[in-house]
């Protein structure tokens, strides 16, 4: 592969990182009702959601950049078999993304009119979670103390507010305050968007020597 192609590629990381940090950041801005502290960022793309029509296609862009991220560290990974396991995870995770289904609003789902799409949804988001922590812990392995580190933090910001968010989360369905719940998420799903960019920006500076010294490059 090319550098222009390689490079290209790799910037797609940065550029899915940056585009989901700005649909939490914006994208609630369209919703009079909605709050960001105390709402998941899933409500956004909810059924019958005024902000789902704007959430949905760009939701549909993130996931096509997170696939041609994953080319672009494969590409980057012959020599490091941990690298190609991450690129591996962040392809799967693209095309896995693509078949979100949406969760119904808070006053439906306590009035009972949860579907299989609100079941199939929170299995989406299972699966999802284990992804991204294997990305991090792979990519751990992949590369130097430096990262190694910065991997290891990001993973146990990850458990504990993953934690958090975990324990509020029935209360969504009940229709009961959850006062911190937006936070405790945005804390997590952020997270792992910075170190998705970290990556991308790791893989960017050191693309010409990273086949025969990446534990130098992190």
């Amino acid at each position: 592969m090319s550098n222009p192609s390689r490079k290209a590629l790799l910037l797609s990381g940065l550029a899915s990182s940056l585009l989901y940090a700005a649909m939490t950041a914006f994208i609630p801005l369209l919703w009079d009702g909605y709050r960001s502290f105390s709402q998941t960022i899933s409500e956004l793309s909810a059924v019958d959601a005024p902000t789902r029509s704007v959430w949905v296609p760009l939701g549909l862009a993130y996931t096509v950049l997170v696939t041609l991220f994953g080319l672009g560290v494969w590409a980057c990974g012959d020599r490091n078999r941990s690298l190609r396991v991450v690129a591996a995870l962040l392809i799967f995770n693209g095309v896995f993304g693509l078949g979100w289904l949406p969760m119904h609003q808070r006053v439906v789902l306590a009035a009972g009119g949860a579907t299989m799409t609100d079941t199939m949804h929170v299995a989406w988001g299972a699966v999802t979670s284990m992804l991204l922590l294997s990305e991090i812990g792979f990519g751990a392995a992949a590369f130097g103390r430096r990262f190694r580190f910065y991997s290891i933090a990001t993973m146990a910001i990850l458990f504990i507010f993953g934690a958090l968010t975990f324990w509020d989360a029935p209360r969504v369905a009940a229709n009961l305050p959850t006062p911190w719940l937006g936070v405790w998420e945005r804390i997590n799903v952020l997270g792992y968007m910075v170190w998705q960019a970290v990556l991308s920006m790791t893989l960017l500076r050191d693309r010409e020597a990273l086949p025969s010294q990446m534990p130098r490059a992190a």
